[in-house]
């Protein structure tokens, strides 16, 4: 019987500079990072009540808002959002130029 010998096996840490050289999971992780901020930035009383969705072309940030009332409050504060979240988006070298609300996006998980 012929002995295989395994050495052909990838190191861990070149599985992983492999990627986040992908600019796809780069823009993912970022992301994340950025969703995270949102607490701070709405605040204790929007916070529960609504959360980072996705992203649109052209820096636009889906929020998902518990129901219209939580995305009207929160489409009032627009330009104060944006003012608190403007340090995190400097940090992370990212471009969010407007927040768009909507209630049909909310899930309770």
């Amino acid at each position: 019987m012929k002995k295989v010998l395994y050495t052909d096996f990838v190191k861990t840490e070149s599985l992983i500079e492999e990627l986040l050289d992908n600019k796809e999971i780069k823009k993912a992780i970022t992301r994340s990072n950025l969703y995270k901020f949102w607490d701070k930035a709405a605040g204790e009383k929007f916070a529960k009540k609504s959360k980072p969705y996705s992203m649109l072309g052209g820096g636009v940030m889906i929020i998902a808002c518990e129901n219209a009332i939580v995305a009207q409050e929160l489409t009032l504060r627009k330009t104060q959002l944006l003012a608190k979240f403007e340090p995190y988006l400097k940090s992370l070298k990212m471009n969010v130029k407007d927040l768009k609300f909507d209630p049909k996006k909310w899930t309770n998980t």
